[in-house]
């Protein structure tokens, strides 16, 4: 595949054109969503990031109740669900298809929808809470990790999550569940005090922060994504 054949050259005001932005992101779906071995190796990334997250919740993790854990372990499960909806690819394009035309139910809509928000949401949420005391973070001996590593990685979460509107669709009932799941959530983090571990007391930033992230995260879903017929 030439550089041409990936993703093609446009002047910088271009990309203000949602046409544009539609047809960089459908090359990029398939780049990386478009045959068998890219799409094994996105689901293996993610898996290994599942296992990664997963791994540092369950030494974090304080007295959460079990039902409780998918709603604490955020990031884990904004993966978890992103993984799911790729899984749901794999027939299509293992048959020679492209991912876009992979046969779409409600269901499905209901789970892309929901990690597209949680992707987004937990993808951004580290901006706010490793940048309210970032004092705490930067300076230290493992600043490259719990700093560097925590912002980038998460923000790779948003740039996969802006490849699933090019292959997925949604509802309105999918993006008022996303949004009620969303705000139990952060009910759950800092009404109960089971908020992702940080190095400080979140304070009123934070949780404000994640429900206007969580909100927006809907909206950008809304606008997304194609809307399911029937």
């Amino acid at each position: 595949m030439t550089r041409s054949d990936r993703v093609p050259d446009v002047p910088v005001v271009a990309l203000f054109d949602p046409a544009v932005r539609r047809r960089i992101r459908d090359r990029a779906a398939e780049e990386f969503l478009g045959d068998t071995r890219s799409l094994l190796t996105t689901l293996g990334i993610c898996a290994i990031g599942v296992l990664v997250g997963g791994r540092y919740y369950v030494a974090t993790m304080p007295d959460v109740p079990t039902l409780l854990w998918p709603l604490y372990a955020d990031s884990p499960m904004a993966i978890a669900l992103a993984v799911l909806a790729l899984v749901a690819l794999l027939p299509t394009v293992g048959s020679g298809r492209s991912a876009r035309e992979t046969p779409t139910n409600r269901p499905l809509a209901y789970l892309q929808t929901l990690a597209f928000v949680w992707l987004v949401k937990y993808g951004l949420w580290p901006l706010v809470a490793l940048n309210v005391h970032p004092e705490r973070y930067l300076g230290t001996p493992d600043a490259l990790v719990s700093y560097w590593g925590i912002l980038i990685t998460h923000l790779l979460f948003v740039a996969l999550a802006l490849l699933l509107p090019a292959v997925g669709r949604t509802t309105r009932g999918a993006l008022g569940l996303a949004l009620g799941l969303s705000l139990l959530g952060d009910v759950v983090d800092y009404g109960f005090g089971y908020h992702p571990p940080v190095q400080y007391d979140p304070g009123v930033v934070v949780p404000v922060a994640s429900v206007v992230i969580g909100v927006a995260a809907v909206v950008l879903a809304s606008r997304s994504f194609r809307r399911l017929e029937g």
